[in-house]
């Protein structure tokens, strides 16, 4: 090669050169500038992970945003604001039990106070404590002197039950609702659900949105009744609200404060014979003034205790507990003693397990 030749073909070189270095500028711009124009998922705004089908066990997830329900409606303020809840060391009470329940609750019904807390906020089976939104739903639509049609429908409704419905005949609906929340019937919530809303599902769908408008983070109903438990579930913080506002309805108080009672019904004799399964008002407990009781295999035994003494109203929650009545009135006596300085009131015997 020439000395002509060889400057050409380094003259190509230098060119070719500058053409790779000008390239690759070009590719550097265009990668900043679609970085600008689509940002990564590390700068994209949080989307909430949909919580409709949360399972019970675990607490509800804090999510950016408006705070939902399990069922993905916006919660409203609770009509009980519960004081401390999230923090046991800072519980004025220290309770040790051998075998404690899964999860409970000691708080203040009047100030929301919290007392003692145990997986408050744990998402568990309640049972029949879901009646205790079925009787709030069922005292807000309907009056005392109406009457429910007993389908066979709810007549057929497994589980605990008043009994002797009679198919096609109409009971007052105030009957019902003694049934529904002394002997925990099944029957009482299914027939109480057709009269209030048509049917059961849409029934459901009326204590969902209830929950999510008392600010029940926790909660999500499948059943008037809680006998099934899939989809079925709520924590003891939720569970002392859904307290609170039953008990400032006069007529759910009267019914959970009753030990028994005697109801006009239309069978042979006329009259039907309830009694309170709640351990609370078996065994007397002073002061007592409800509330619920709850039982099946995947919940366990589980209690909603109130009870009143010289004006310091206090509820007692226990969930899976292997003594709820016991367990309940260790943490109201240590409650009215303790907090509230009261003597302690003597008390029927409970038998052990109770």
């Amino acid at each position: 090669m020439g000395p002509r030749e060889g400057r050409h073909a380094a003259e190509r070189r230098r060119l070719r050169r500058r053409l790779g270095i000008a390239g690759a500028l070009l590719l550097v711009a265009a990668v900043a500038l679609l970085a600008l124009l689509l940002p990564d998922s590390h700068s994209r705004p949080h989307r909430a992970v949909p919580v409709a089908n949360a399972a019970a066990g675990a607490p509800p997830p804090r999510l950016a945003g408006p705070q939902r329900s399990p069922v993905g409606i916006v919660l409203g303020r609770p009509p009980l604001a519960l004081a401390g809840l999230g923090d046991s060391r800072l519980d004025p009470l220290r309770v040790s039990f051998r075998n404690p329940p899964r999860a409970g609750l000691l708080f203040d019904l009047s100030s929301g106070r919290v007392l003692w807390q145990r997986n408050a906020l744990r998402r568990l089976r309640v049972a029949s404590l879901t009646k205790m939104m079925s009787a709030l739903l069922v005292v807000r639509a309907a009056g005392p002197g109406e009457e429910v049609r007993i389908t066979k429908q709810a007549v057929e409704t497994p589980g605990s039950k008043v009994g002797v419905l009679p198919v096609g005949r109409h009971v007052r609906l105030e009957t019902m609702l003694y049934g529904l929340l002394l002997p925990s019937g099944n029957d009482a919530a299914t027939a109480l659900a057709e009269r209030v809303a048509g049917s059961v599902p849409a029934f459901v769908r009326r204590m969902n949105v209830e929950a999510a408008k008392l600010g029940l983070g926790c909660t999500r109903f499948s059943s008037p009744s809680g006998y099934f438990d899939e989809g079925n579930f709520s924590c003891a913080a939720d569970l002392a609200v859904l307290a609170h506002a039953d008990l400032a309805q006069t007529r759910i108080a009267r019914v959970t404060r009753a030990n028994s009672a005697v109801l006009p019904f239309p069978i042979k004799g006329g009259k039907l014979f309830l009694y309170n399964n709640n351990p609370m008002l078996i065994y007397r407990y002073p002061g007592a003034t409800g509330l619920k009781t709850g039982y099946t295999v995947a919940s366990g035994r589980c209690l909603v205790a109130t009870a009143e003494r010289h004006g310091v109203k206090l509820g007692a929650i226990v969930l899976d507990s292997p003594a709820p009545g016991t367990q309940t009135r260790q943490l109201l006596d240590l409650g009215f003693t303790r907090i509230y300085h009261q003597a302690l009131v003597p008390e029927p015997p409970m038998p052990p397990g109770a």
